[in-house]
């Protein structure tokens, strides 16, 4: 495979920009986003365009990444072969379900006695400072 870099022309004005992004491409989005940090640190107009040009030329959000997340995801479902291993998977990811949902339920419920206890303790102490009516209110009632 030949780098990106070998196919910019050398000289000109107008080659630089693209012998940096060729310079770029070849270390891949680290590099990238290493330049435009710095462009922010240093100018941070340099910065904001790299930024915008990341995001216009789609090298922020390429297609590589979108497919190491997919293929993540994907991986725990497929099946490796071996039935027992997959019958062994399949009994793991369902209990650690279960142990998920039960503990978000407990959570919930915490959450719920926090609420409880608050409010019970906002209401002790309410009726404990309540003001006394005056005298007027008293006798209108």
């Amino acid at each position: 495979m030949i780098p990106a870099s070998a196919s910019v022309r050398t000289g000109g004005i107008t080659s630089w920009p693209a012998r940096a992004e060729a310079w770029l491409d070849d270390r891949g989005k680290p590099a990238w986003i290493a330049a435009m940090v710095l462009g922010f640190i240093f100018v941070w107009p340099v910065g904001l365009a790299i930024l915008a040009y990341m995001i216009w030329s789609k090298r922020m959000f390429s297609r590589s990444c979108k497919m190491k997340r997919s293929m993540g995801r994907s991986a725990a479902w497929n099946s490796s072969g071996n039935s027992a291993f997959d019958a062994y998977k399949s009994e793991t990811l369902r209990r650690l379900e279960e142990e998920q949902m039960a503990f978000e339920s407990f959570l919930q419920r915490l959450r719920e006695a926090k609420d409880k206890s608050e409010f019970d303790a906002f209401m002790e102490d309410r009726a404990r400072n309540k003001p006394a009516a005056p005298e007027s209110q008293r006798e209108d009632a």
